[in-house]
C-alpha cells in the first residue's frame, strides 16, 4: 500500500468490515465510509457489531483475523485482475471492489467446491450472528442501544425490571391447555 494508507490494524478492520457489510449490507456510517458500501438502508452487520464479535476471544477466530484480512485482500486482487478492474490503491483491495464485485467474490469463496469454503462460511456466520442475535452483547443492552438487527426483527424490550413477559400468545392463542398439576411458576407438581 502507498505511503499515507491505513495502518495494519485498520487495514484488517476495514477489510473485515467490508466483508461483514457484504454479508448483511447497511447504510454508510458517514459520507466517506469505504468499508460499508451503502447497499441497503438501515444498519447492517457492521453497525450491529460484527467486528466486536469477531474480536471477542470466545469466537475462536480472533487470533486469525489478520490472516482472514490478508487472504481476502489476496483473493480480491486476483479477482480484480481476472475481471479487468483497476482498484483504488489507497484502500485494501477487497474494500476497493465495487459492492457487486464484493458479492461475486464472496459467492465464489463460499461455493461448495472452493477449498477455503469452511473459513469463509465461518466468517459469514459470525457476521450474521452479530446482526441477528447480538451474541457479543447482553440482549437488554443491545435493545436499549438500538441494535439494528434486533430492532429489524422486532425483538421486544424487557420490562422495567429487566424481565421479558409475553401477555399475548405469539400465535394469538394458547397452543395447549395447562396440565392441572402445573404450579403457578409453570413447574410440574
Amino acid at each position: 500500500m502507498p505511503p499515507g494508507t491505513p495502518a495494519e490494524d485498520s487495514i484488517r478492520t476495514i477489510t473485515l468490515e467490508a466483508f461483514a457489510d457484504t454479508i448483511i449490507p447497511g447504510e454508510k456510517r458517514h459520507p466517506g465510509d469505504r468499508a460499508v458500501a451503502g447497499a441497503a438502508a438501515g444498519g447492517g452487520a457492521v453497525q450491529a457489531g460484527a467486528i466486536e464479535l469477531l474480536q471477542w476471544n470466545a469466537t475462536g477466530v480472533s487470533e486469525g483475523l489478520d490472516d482472514y484480512a490478508r487472504l481476502l485482500n489476496e483473493h480480491a486482487s486476483a479477482y480484480a485482475d481476472e475481471a479487468g478492474l483497476v482498484l483504488d490503491a489507497s484502500v485494501p483491495p477487497f474494500v476497493a471492489l465495487p459492492f457487486e464485485h464484493r458479492t461475486a467474490l464472496v459467492a465464489r469463496l463460499t461455493a461448495p467446491d472452493h477449498p477455503e469454503k469452511p473459513f469463509w462460511i465461518l466468517l459469514a456466520l459470525f457476521s450474521n450472528m452479530a446482526y441477528d442475535s447480538a451474541a457479543h452483547m447482553h440482549t437488554a443492552e443491545a435493545i436499549a442501544a438500538g441494535h439494528p438487527g434486533l430492532r429489524a426483527m422486532g425483538i421486544a424490550a424487557p420490562g422495567a425490571d429487566g424481565l421479558w413477559r409475553f401477555p399475548a400468545f405469539s400465535y394469538g392463542r394458547p397452543l395447549a391447555r395447562l396440565h392441572p398439576d402445573t404450579t403457578p411458576s409453570g413447574s410440574p407438581a
